[in-house]
């Protein structure tokens, strides 16, 4: 063993004491910095993922859309189910209407799905928690959950909906009624301004209530796990020319995702100053301990050591402290995160705050999802950050001169 490691590990490790005092606290700074930076992380990752998945479950994967009603929309649906890739092309027509239940009336978007297909590109099945999937009709719709919390709406009542449509037959001379349908389920899809703002209904409902006739107006493409979405956007948007035009998820959610991957990049960067401060901790100690120790490093260099040897005892100093508060601080955040769901709720029933995380929340289970880059980028980065913290002190101890530093008291 280099006799300058053995320095560093007598300084941190002295005999008879285990640790010292200035390694255990300058450990457990680091440790704790890499546990909240990654626990956020980890954190951010969960939410970002299950939002991810909520836009994919509701929007599928493409969409391919133009600026008018699209009549001869099965040419297009048969190509798009013969590209590689692609599992699925369903036909869509959305837009809104006024609904009204009990003389109170709401704007809500709606969306025609087809009924034909045995699985629409909305996992409907998967939302409902109230009613079967067969209950819808053209006479009916399922309503999100909180839109029918807000109008009391139930299982079985009818409800009118009002249509544009129904002023531009009025500048004709002619009144059209609203259409009654019924309330044939309840569905809840985890998004707030979904299950808050949307109705769905069959296809050729919303057909009618718009006036398309056979057209709608887009197709919505679901794409095999791991084929990559904006290949298959290319190739769509090859293929057709104006005004048919395909969209990817992330095309059409770009400002959505940049928000979330900023608020991320944000909070790990405020993260960071919680090692930045523990750094500057190990730097101020091994300093305080080169001034000290100046007359032993005097006498260390008069015997012949080389003064770069003992800058590395220093410097391996800081990497000791920076690879153990790293190694500690992963262990500490797994747990944390393990039992997040556990320490969440007990605070929140010594605040008495459980009611308001399900109502404005709306999570039962915080997502947590973990990425190796980003222990790969907080790992490396901390030790980085801790072996610099060394290299101050170091400097120093590397420009003492023996004659002066075993002259000092």
């Amino acid at each position: 063993m280099p006799w300058y490691l053995y320095i560093a590990l007598k300084q941190l490790f002295p005999s008879g004491k285990g640790f010292s005092f200035f390694a255990l606290i300058s450990i457990i700074g680091v440790s704790l910095g890499v546990a909240v930076l990654l626990g956020v992380q980890t954190i951010m990752n969960g939410f970002g993922h299950q939002i991810r998945e909520s836009l994919l479950k509701v929007n599928g994967d493409i969409r391919v859309e133009s600026n008018r009603v699209i009549n001869s929309w099965e040419r297009i649906e048969a190509y798009l189910e013969s590209v590689e890739g692609v599992e699925q092309a369903s036909p869509y027509a959305h837009g809104i209407v006024m609904l009204q239940h009990r003389n109170l009336p709401v704007f809500p978007a709606v969306m025609g799905v087809d009924l034909t297909e045995d699985e629409p590109f909305i996992p409907i099945k998967e939302f409902l928690t109230q009613g079967e999937f067969e209950d819808l009709d053209d006479d009916s719709v399922f309503i999100g959950s909180s839109l029918a919390t807000r109008i009391a709406a139930r299982m079985g009542d009818t409800l009118e909906l009002f249509t544009p449509l129904m002023l531009q037959r009025l500048k004709q001379d002619e009144v059209l009624l609203p259409r009654e349908v019924r309330v044939a389920g309840i569905f809840q899809s985890g998004r707030n301004d979904v299950d808050s703002n949307t109705i769905m209904t069959s296809l050729r409902l919303m057909q009618d209530l718009y006036g398309l006739d056979e057209g709608i107006h887009g197709l919505s493409v679901n794409v095999a796990e791991g084929v990559d979405v904006s290949q298959i956007t290319d190739k769509i948007n090859e293929h057709f020319s104006y005004p048919i035009r395909a969209v990817s998820w992330m095309e059409s959610n770009r400002d959505y995702m940049f928000v979330l991957q900023f608020e991320k990049t944000m909070m790990t960067i405020i993260m960071f100053f919680i090692i930045l401060v523990a750094s500057f901790s190990i730097a101020s100690s091994l300093m305080t301990s080169v001034i000290r120790k100046t007359r032993e490093i005097g006498l260390l260099v008069a015997m012949g050591a080389r003064p770069r040897d003992i800058a590395y005892s220093y410097c391996l100093q800081g990497l000791m402290i920076g690879v153990s508060g790293v190694i500690l601080g992963i262990i500490l955040q797994w747990l944390v995160i393990h039992y997040r769901n556990e320490i969440v709720w007990q605070f929140a029933e010594w605040t008495n705050s459980s009611s308001a995380l399900l109502r404005f929340y709306q999570f039962n289970d915080i997502p947590a999802r973990y990425e190796s880059s980003d222990v790969h980028i907080v790992a490396w980065g901390t030790i980085v950050i801790c072996l610099l913290a060394g290299l101050g002190p170091a400097l120093r101890a590397l420009k003492l001169k023996p004659a002066e530093a075993l002259r000092s008291e």
